[in-house]
């Protein structure tokens, strides 16, 4: 089955208060380091970003190997995701989308979300066990055993995702879309090694756990 992934990046990094996409993580930027995991175990990616910086990330994965195309975004993260797909072959069958700003989601995840999807599921999420207490803001404790931290890359069947978004609107995650649209949803174990870098502390949580040689499979 033909698969391709989505690198979505089109974000301002508002809170990191600089482009974190470039910034250095163990010699190669923090987007190079994911779009180089998604193209090991892709038969293409496409790289969703800010329409002003196009040209700008096409030099910084110059030294990527496989198929990367680089595209403009849109306002939302939905909107990019859009974009991105509208790029992808009509032949891909099988769509994993992934934030750019996750550089240490490993093989080895990507490797269970594909299996999913191959298996049946309409949408795959990797995930984690939630560690702190949670509360519900109108009132009451939340059980953490009954939530899960989810993350990316997320995997579909080509048609179930493209469906989802045909159908519009937002939403912070991709298979939130095809939940809302009748799909199921399976979820498989994630990494807690695969951060999200939204703050500079983020940056150096991922430096250090990329010097200690992180395996999280």
């Amino acid at each position: 089955m033909s698969v391709w992934t989505v690198v979505v990046a089109a974000g301002e990094g508002r809170r990191f208060g600089s482009d974190k996409q470039s910034a250095d993580l163990g010699g190669v930027s923090v987007l190079g380091r994911s779009v180089a995991t998604a193209s090991a175990v892709s038969d293409g990616v496409v790289v969703v970003v800010g329409e002003s910086r196009v040209e700008g990330v096409r030099e910084l994965l110059a030294g990527v190997v496989g198929a990367v195309e680089v595209v403009g975004g849109g306002a939302t993260r939905s909107a990019s995701v859009r974009a991105g797909l509208a790029a992808l072959p009509g032949s891909v069958e099988v769509v994993l989308v992934h934030d750019g700003a996750r550089p240490l989601a490993t093989e080895a995840v990507y490797g269970r979300v594909i299996a999913a999807v191959r298996a049946g599921a309409d949408a795959v999420v990797p995930a984690v066990a939630v560690s702190d207490s949670l509360r519900s803001t109108s009132g009451g404790i939340v059980d953490r055993e009954s939530v899960v931290a989810v993350q990316t890359p997320q995997g579909f069947p080509a048609a179930a995702i493209r469906t989802a978004h045909a159908a519009g609107g937002d939403a912070s995650d991709d298979a939130t879309l095809v939940d809302v649209n009748g799909g199921r949803v399976v979820v498989v174990e994630g990494e807690t090694d695969n951060v999200k870098i939204t703050r500079p502390v983020d940056l150096e949580v991922a430096r250090c756990l990329l010097a200690e040689g992180f395996q999280d499979a």
